[in-house]
């Protein structure tokens, strides 16, 4: 720990070191109008048996992403200690006030959580909250694995992702558990701003670290449920946390890249808008992928917004109004189609 930091605020219910299965909280005390000497109570349970690999699995970064909110309380509530090898940290809800308000952002702060990292434990309550990750959970594990979606604002098909890293072992292991995972695409990820994410955070410590998108428009649906559980299952087994086999894809899956910012395009114009090819289809560059529409006047022109590059839409927005500097769509490269045994 820094000498300039002082310890976390928050405190756990659970013993991390105990074997068995624990349920209990990770506690922040907050003064506010409604509870003077309260607590934001965070939901974990730990599961441990013997020795073994630690995994931190986590949902509800964003508090309006329900796939993995929902796959990891259920997760919570039925995985038995005898069906683990090592140690399995979840966290459905890391951001937990965001998740019951049903928003991105936290009601108590505004912060969003994966924009605060690595955090600070003199800050705001979510600044809290991500140091408490950055300097207690993610120095335990071993692999962490953390579960996006589009929340209420896009709609993304679904994948799970590794990123570029200087440790090509690390990059290495991260992309092997992504495609372990068994989502329809694979990504190497291009984020607009890494720097706060806790993804690098994690990264940073010199862990294995996937991240996925998997749904969106703020709800979840049987499908998207089942593929989030099926690949959290998978991910155990790939890291040696679970005995079985890894369920793999009935059809081949799609291996993509995010080379750059090019493949981000972003509204210069508010109104509302059409979009002109479905989630998931091929693109070329130049194609018009969609058109803004002035809502204050009738006969203006709309705006039309071109793929900067080949490729696959793999995320759109989700509401049909938009604003300026709201992402409307995003193309990656396709690299490969991966056929059923080459996923490991």
């Amino acid at each position: 720990m820094s000498a300039s930091l002082r310890p976390s605020p928050i405190s756990a219910t659970v013993d991390f070191d105990a074997q068995g299965v624990q349920h209990g909280f990770l506690k922040l005390p907050i003064s506010i109008d409604e509870s003077a000497w309260g607590a934001v109570m965070i939901p974990i349970t730990v599961i441990a048996n013997g020795e073994g690999p630690t995994a931190l699995l986590t949902g509800g970064n964003h508090g309006d992403e329900y796939e993995g909110i929902t796959s990891l309380l259920k997760l919570a509530s039925t995985l038995q200690a005898k069906d683990v090898r090592g140690r399995v940290i979840i966290v459905p809800m890391m951001n937990t006030p965001a998740a019951e308000a049903g928003k991105r952002t936290s009601p108590l702060d505004g912060g969003n959580l994966n924009r605060s990292f690595p955090g600070d434990p003199n800050g705001g309550v979510t600044s809290q909250i991500a140091d408490y990750f950055t300097r207690v959970l993610v120095p335990m594990c071993d692999v962490a694995l953390d579960l996006h979606s589009g929340g209420r604002t896009l709609d993304i098909v679904p994948f799970a992702a590794a990123h570029r890293l200087d440790d090509l072992a690390q990059e290495s292991a991260s992309l092997a558990g992504a495609v372990a995972f068994g989502a329809p695409y694979a990504m190497m990820m291009f984020e607009l701003d890494a720097t706060k994410l806790y993804d690098t955070a994690v990264e940073s410590q010199g862990k294995t670290f996937v991240t996925t998108e998997l749904g969106g428009g703020g709800t979840s649906t049987p499908q998207s449920l089942a593929l989030t559980e099926r690949g959290v299952r998978n991910f155990l087994i790939h890291y040696g946390l679970m005995a079985g086999e890894i369920e793999k894809p009935t059809k081949p899956m799609i291996y993509v890249d995010m080379p750059d910012a090019s493949c981000y395009v972003q509204s210069e114009h508010s109104g509302l808008l059409e979009l002109m090819v479905s989630l998931g289809a091929m693109v070329k560059e130049g194609e018009v992928l969609a058109r803004v529409y002035d809502m204050s006047r009738t006969g203006a022109a709309p705006v039309e917004y071109r793929a900067q590059r080949d490729g696959v839409l793999i995320a759109r927005r989700f509401p049909a109004k938009v604003g300026m500097g709201d992402t409307i769509a995003v193309v990656a490269e396709v690299v490969e189609s991966l056929e059923r045994d080459q996923v490991s």
